[in-house]
């Protein structure tokens, strides 16, 4: 029978021992790899925010008057950047008027449109330029047949920056000879607007060819 040293015993558990040593501290070593490293850009890339988002659907409002509410509207909310439309009374004395009442041309009210926009497809001085272009800014309290002050052409402004536009716009079209008469468009702050009766709302939408006298002209 063969006898183990007991020198042979001690050199293998040592061995032993320095390998088992050896292969936990490389199992729980940190390495170093790239590619699976989470990376932190020194300038990132911005995103879309609450706030941006909020930023970019901001709106604005308008208040026009020029002639019978329903060929304004047909027109206007057609055009790219217009959001919504509503037709209704403004620039007058009387609280809630209604369809009648302005009719008399005793309230002092005229037909409007207020139109809500997007600025960053269309802004103020570019829907004025339609506006000056849909209806005739030369005559005063009409638009072809329709005859009183309820008809009037006015631009009801919101603050300085748009009656400054307003002022600007109305200056080059006059400058531009397209009419031959003087324009006569009132630049007044905003009052009260009175949204007008249901069926006054898209009425050319649920009337195809009922009454217009406006049209765009080039």
């Amino acid at each position: 029978m063969k006898t183990t040293t007991i020198a042979g015993i001690t050199t293998a558990a040592l061995i032993l021992a320095f390998g088992l040593f050896a292969l936990a501290r490389g199992s729980n070593r940190t390495v170093d790899d790239r590619s699976t490293r989470p990376t932190t850009h020194p300038n990132p890339i911005p995103t879309m925010t609450d706030s941006a988002k909020t930023d970019s659907a901001k709106t604005e409002t308008a208040i026009l008057a020029g002639g019978c509410f329903w060929g304004m509207e047909e027109i206007i909310r057609k055009i790219p950047g217009v959001v919504s439309t509503t037709v209704g009374y403004t620039g007058g004395a009387v609280k809630n008027p209604s369809y009648e009442q302005i009719c008399t041309g005793g309230t002092g009210h005229a037909e409007g449109l207020q139109v809500v926009f997007d600025p960053s497809r269309l802004t103020y001085e570019q829907l004025l330029g339609y506006f000056f272009r849909m209806h005739d800014p030369t005559t005063l309290n009409r638009q072809h047949n329709d005859v009183g002050t309820q008809y009037r052409s006015a631009i009801f402004y919101q603050d300085d920056a748009q009656k400054q536009t307003a002022e600007k716009v109305k200056a080059q079209v006059d400058k531009a000879g397209r009419f031959k008469r003087p324009i006569v468009t009132e630049i007044t702050p905003a009052s009260e607007f009175y949204p007008g009766e249901a069926y006054h709302q898209k009425y050319l939408v649920k009337n195809p060819g009922g009454y217009n006298c406006h049209i765009l002209r080039d």
